[in-house]
């Protein structure tokens, strides 16, 4: 029997992928910073408490195949550490580093590590998506501390036997989706008017559905192994048509004013919103031919089911 250990089970894309490992029947070791009751039972829990550089991973590794590594420092939009960089690599550099070795180590046949698309850039020239094989500039702390652990990842599996699998998603979305898909639901909502009427932008957005789709497909395909992976619904939408389609899924009408988009792009730069501004109005788009060639994946729901199934357990979450 397979037996997976998965690291970040108890978070947003960690508790939904055990899900549906558990309905495929894997044996599932989940580390977590503390034994909690909120973890499935099905779930075999391993306290790590904080990962480190220096974490002993012998008990949580002993026995396992598989090891899926989620657990991150997470891009933080006002991070107050005095070195960003530094604590981001000694988390999602050093420590993933250390982590594989040791899983390498035991025996561990492969490792699969959700990184971000981040380490292929910020932005995209509209109709001129990332690929994998494109020349990765990654910009800030968070994705250089992704980029180096895939580069540290993909010179361990040339050392070891152990293959390894990297997905970059873009933005994920989905039932329990927190930070700024959640706080746009609510503005939404609510009625709040927002100046987004006239973005003409296009960016890609992974459903977490979609996402625990290719990480599964991943598992057991042996031409996923050490190979990079773009992911995403497989639809671009402008800030304008996802902020329409999400007011419909919760049975609102969208309020958005037809604001001209440079005259918004420069309000925000001059608020100190330049980061905030690229996003809304920027374009990030992402080629998934590779998956869909390579693996024979597509992906598992449309970009309307899936924000369908986000709208609903947010508008039942807020009458329960």
């Amino acid at each position: 029997m397979r037996r997976f250990f998965l690291t970040g089970v108890s978070g947003f894309v960690g508790s939904a992928l055990a899900n549906t490992m558990h309905e495929k029947g894997y044996v599932i070791r989940g580390g977590v910073r503390a034994i909690s009751e909120s973890i499935p039972i099905f779930v075999d829990q391993y306290a790590y408490g904080n990962i480190t550089p220096e974490t002993k991973w012998e008990a949580a590794l002993n026995r396992v195949d598989t090891v899926i590594h989620l657990a991150a420092r997470v891009h933080i939009m006002q991070d107050t550490a005095n070195d960003p960089l530094t604590e981001f690599r000694r988390i999602n550099s050093d420590s993933t580093l250390n982590l594989a070795r040791q899983a390498a180590k035991f025996g561990v046949k492969r490792f699969i590590y959700l990184s971000s698309i981040k380490v292929n850039g910020e932005t995209t020239l509209p109709g001129i998506p990332f690929t994998e094989d494109d020349k990765h500039i990654p910009v800030d702390p968070y994705a250089i501390s992704k980029y180096e652990a895939e580069q540290n990842l993909l010179e361990l599996a040339k050392q070891t036997n152990m293959e390894v699998v990297i997905i970059r998603p873009p933005l994920v979305y989905g039932p329990r989706v927190k930070a700024n898909f959640l706080s746009m639901m609510k503005w939404l909502y609510i009625g709040v008017p927002l100046p987004f009427g006239s973005i003409h932008n296009k960016r890609s957005l992974v459903a977490l559905d979609n996402l625990v789709d290719l990480i599964v497909t991943c598992i057991e395909h042996p031409a996923a192994a050490n190979e990079v992976f773009l992911v995403s619904d497989g639809e671009d939408l402008s800030t304008t048509d996802l902020l329409s389609r999400v007011a419909t899924a919760l049975g609102k009408k969208s309020r958005l004013m037809p604001i001209n988009q440079q005259l918004l792009e420069i309000v925000l730069k001059l608020i100190g919103k330049n980061d905030l501004g690229q996003r809304l109005c920027g374009s990030l788009q992402v080629d998934i031919s590779k998956a869909k060639k390579l693996l024979n994946w597509t992906p598992l729901i449309s970009v309307d089911e899936g924000i369908h199934k986000t709208a609903k357990y947010f508008l039942e979450s807020k009458s329960a």
